[in-house]
């Protein structure tokens, strides 16, 4: 009998599965940026890194060629190769598809997707980039509707809430994570 670890999907399995599905490098970008930050929480809370890290960078695999689709043929995908529930973390992680978040990897997923997106929208205009980057701007920028338009702040604030977590100390953490891994990101110093 398997056990859930020998089921699992492994890193490189799921950057040939990204790389398969996405060419565009702004969405392989934020694949990656969603991969660092998920993985630097599963060390913070004690869980399982590879497993969240995978998650993060598969959640929105198949976009790029089929946004008509997204997520069925990433999340189908998963579930053949047997990993449930990297899968229905990806089939929850926006609110509007109807799945509740029901683990914590579910729920961190859906807190650090939009979210992130949006601190990466913020290095690009700030002077400075991310090393000049706070909460307090980004908070800021959170409320004008007419800046990163695209990004749902229904979603940033009920994935924080889902979580149980403090929206200036995970902005703060999501920083942090993505100051470390800034030249591979391309949002160091404009």
């Amino acid at each position: 009998m398997n056990s859930v670890k020998e089921n699992m999907i492994t890193r490189q399995q799921a950057q040939d599965i990204l790389e398969e599905m996405t060419d565009n490098e702004s969405l392989l970008r934020h694949a990656r940026s969603i991969e660092l930050v998920m993985t630097a929480y599963a060390a913070k809370l004690g869980e399982d890194m590879e497993k969240w890290s995978i998650t993060g960078l598969l959640h929105d695999a198949d976009y790029d060629k089929y946004p008509d689709q997204h997520p069925k043929l990433i999340v189908d995908r998963i579930k053949e190769m047997g990993d449930e529930e990297i899968a229905y973390a990806i089939s929850a992680h926006y609110t509007k598809w109807g799945n509740p978040c029901k683990s914590m990897l579910d729920k961190m997923l859906l807190a650090c997707d939009e979210l992130t997106g949006f601190v990466i929208a913020c290095c690009h205009v700030r002077p400075g980039g991310i090393n000049t980057l706070n909460s307090k701007s980004v908070i800021k920028k959170l409320k004008s509707k007419g800046f990163a338009a695209k990004v749902d702040r229904d979603e940033v604030y009920f994935g924080v809430e889902q979580a149980g977590l403090d929206l200036k100390e995970h902005i703060e953490f999501i920083i942090g994570v993505l100051k470390n891994h800034q030249e591979e990101l391309l949002i160091s110093d404009n």
